[in-house]
C-alpha cells in the first residue's frame, strides 16, 4: 500500500506512507469535508490523510498544518488536511467501477475512542477529552455529482460506517454498540466529469452511486479495523 501509483482516468497522483495518503490532481476537484484545514464545500487539488503522534494536541491546528505543509513545500491553498494518529498503512483502499461513475474509497481507521451517537460523553471543550484513534474516510468519485448528493453520500458513507462497527462488535466504554468515534472525518470529492452522460442527483441507498458508496465504506472500515486489530495482537 505504500508508495506512488496513477488513478489512470483522472490522472490522480497517490502517495500512500507511513506520514500520509495524499491525492493530488492537476486539475480541480470538488470537495466536501469535515476536514480541519481546507473543511466545507470547495475546489481542491490535494487532499491529504496525515497521520499525527497519539499525544497531538496542536493549541492552533490550523497554523501546525500550515506549518507542516509548507515544510515540504506544500501550499494550504486548495488542500484539505484531515488528521489521524491511526497506522495510515493498516488502512484499507476499496474500488468499484459502474458504466457512470468511478468510487475509490481509503479508509483508516482507529478504535481507541469509540462512541456511541445519542449517548452523553466528553466534548472538545474538556481538557481531558482526547485520546487516539479516528475513522477518516475518503471518496473519490469519478463522475459528475450533485452538491446535494455529495451531502447524501456523506450521510451514506456514515450509516455504512456505523453498520461495518455494528457487524465487527465494536462497543463504546459501556459496552454499546459503537457509531463512530469522537474524531471522524470524511472527505468526498469528485472529479465532475460526466461519465455515461450522467449527473447524479442522488447518492442515498436507493441510488447506484450510494449503494456502491456504502459498500465501499462497509468493506473499508472492515478491513481497516480488523487490521487494526492483528497489529495489537
Amino acid at each position: 500500500m505504500s508508495g506512488l501509483f496513477q488513478q489512470n482516468e483522472s490522472r490522480l497522483t497517490v502517495q500512500w506512507t507511513e506520514e500520509m495518503i495524499q491525492i493530488a490532481s492537476p486539475s480541480p476537484l470538488t470537495c466536501l469535508s469535515s476536514a480541519v484545514v481546507g473543511g466545507g464545500m470547495r475546489q481542491v487539488t490535494r487532499i491529504i490523510n496525515r497521520h499525527v503522534d497519539k499525544e497531538y494536541h496542536a493549541p492552533d491546528p490550523s497554523k501546525e498544518i500550515a506549518d507542516w505543509l509548507a515544510a515540504r513545500g506544500m501550499s494550504p491553498d486548495k488542500t484539505v488536511v484531515l488528521l489521524t494518529a491511526a497506522y495510515l498503512m493498516q488502512g484499507s483502499k476499496q474500488v468499484l467501477d459502474a458504466p457512470t461513475f468511478g468510487l475509490t474509497a481509503w479508509v483508516t481507521a482507529g478504535i481507541g475512542n469509540a462512541a456511541r451517537a445519542g449517548k452523553k460523553g466528553p466534548t472538545y471543550a474538556e481538557p481531558t477529552f482526547y485520546t487516539p484513534g479516528t475513522i477518516n474516510i475518503l471518496l473519490l468519485i469519478e463522475g459528475d455529482v450533485t452538491p446535494s448528493a455529495m451531502v447524501n453520500g456523506v450521510i451514506t458513507a456514515t450509516e455504512a460506517k456505523a453498520a461495518a462497527l455494528a457487524d465487527l462488535g465494536v462497543t463504546d466504554q459501556a459496552g454499546l454498540l459503537a457509531t463512530g468515534t469522537t474524531t471522524d472525518a470524511v472527505a468526498i470529492f469528485a472529479t465532475q466529469k460526466r461519465r455515461g452522460g450522467i449527473t447524479h442527483p442522488y447518492a442515498g441507498t436507493l441510488s447506484p452511486l450510494g449503494q456502491a458508496i456504502a459498500r465501499a465504506v462497509h468493506a473499508g472500515v472492515v478491513e481497516a479495523v480488523e487490521n487494526e486489530r492483528r497489529r495489537k495482537r
